[in-house]
């Protein structure tokens, strides 16, 4: 570390408990709307009754392929499909998080991401320490989420509208959340020793899943990619203490870099919170303010989301309006249909 005259040690940093907050908050909706659907699946397998619980349209956005379906269908002939819409809107609402606030959308919202980070710090904490992968191992691995990026990219734009729809509004389709659900009730052994080994894998590997596999973060960091909004590092005030590129969840070389660029950062800010020295490192734009403050982070999001949800469901394309009697006749039997 070199003497730097311009260093002035930095104040401590809060933009971890901001994003901590966040992520709480979508742990616990996630968990609601969870509950809610349990609720709403056991009542129909159960043979029904007098009144029968409403179905959370949040659960759509555990369908990213049924949204990715429905987005082609509404970007081509302007209609938005009537089964799952609310994950059409969710995507959208997520795609423009990450347009604008990098891939926030995995550092702060997603569930996953959250275990994830949890799981790789209960590791640090008991090993003292997570495993970096090579440098060409890394990058090898990382290609795997674009690779089924594309493939699920493809299965879609080549399917024809029609296709889409008649898949959507199938039997298959119509309860492809109830399937969803019944995968993780039901877990086969096969199923029980890949989600095992992800879960182990990722205690000992920071963010294994989302940094390697997951095609969802993937799209969202191709969306990141056109963000105005950067960390940045000023050279006069750094004092080459690297504490940032360790602190680093994606492996990012933040130390050597003037801006980070990559789709691989998810605007987590645990290296700004490590940085040590003043107006160092930093979140900002282009113009404008020299620094973008967490919290800002968190009320753009907030609104993005907030927003696209009550567009919804004012316009009335939040709820998937499938009559009961529909339900009744497939919920019970939701193993039974393979997928065309």
């Amino acid at each position: 570390m070199l003497r730097n005259p311009n260093y002035r040690r930095a104040a401590p940093d809060r933009a971890q408990r901001v994003r901590k907050g966040i992520q709480i908050l979508f742990i616990l909706l996630n968990i609601w709307i969870a509950a809610d659907f349990y609720r709403f699946v056991r009542f129909y397998e159960m043979g029904g009754g007098y009144d029968p619980p409403q179905r959370p349209p949040g659960v759509e956005g555990w369908l990213p392929i049924a949204s990715l379906m429905n987005l082609k269908v509404w970007l081509l002939t302007g209609i938005v499909p009537r089964v799952h819409p609310a994950g059409m809107f969710l995507l959208v609402a997520f795609l423009l998080i990450s347009l604008f606030l990098r891939k926030s959308f995995c550092g702060w919202i997603c569930p996953v991401g959250t275990i994830s980070e949890y799981l790789w710090k209960a590791g640090r904490r008991i090993l003292r320490n997570n495993w970096r992968m090579p440098h060409w191992l890394d990058l090898g691995l990382r290609s795997l989420k674009y690779l089924l990026l594309a493939l699920f990219v493809y299965v879609v734009l080549r399917m024809p509208v029609e296709g889409l729809l008649d898949f959507m509004e199938g039997p298959y389709g119509i309860i492809a959340d109830v399937k969803m659900l019944n995968f993780f009730r039901y877990l086969s052994e096969t199923s029980a020793v890949v989600l095992g080994i992800l879960v182990l894998t990722s205690f000992f590997i920071q963010n294994f899943w989302c940094r390697y596999l997951c095609p969802y973060g993937a799209l969202m960091g191709l969306a990141a990619l056109a963000s105005p909004l950067r960390i940045r590092r000023d050279p006069k005030r750094c004092i080459d203490c690297a504490k940032c590129a360790k602190a680093c969840p994606s492996g990012l070389g933040v130390d050597r870099l003037v801006t980070i660029q990559s789709a691989e950062c998810t605007a987590c800010m645990h290296c700004v919170a490590e940085c040590p020295a003043e107006g160092a490192l930093f979140l900002s734009v282009p113009v404008g303010p020299r620094k973008i403050p967490a919290w800002a982070v968190a009320v753009a999001m907030m609104a993005i989301f907030v927003a696209f949800y009550a567009g919804a469901r004012i316009t009335g394309h939040w709820q998937t309006p499938v009559p009961r009697r529909v339900y009744t006749q497939l919920v019970p039997h939701a193993n039974e249909f393979a997928h065309p």
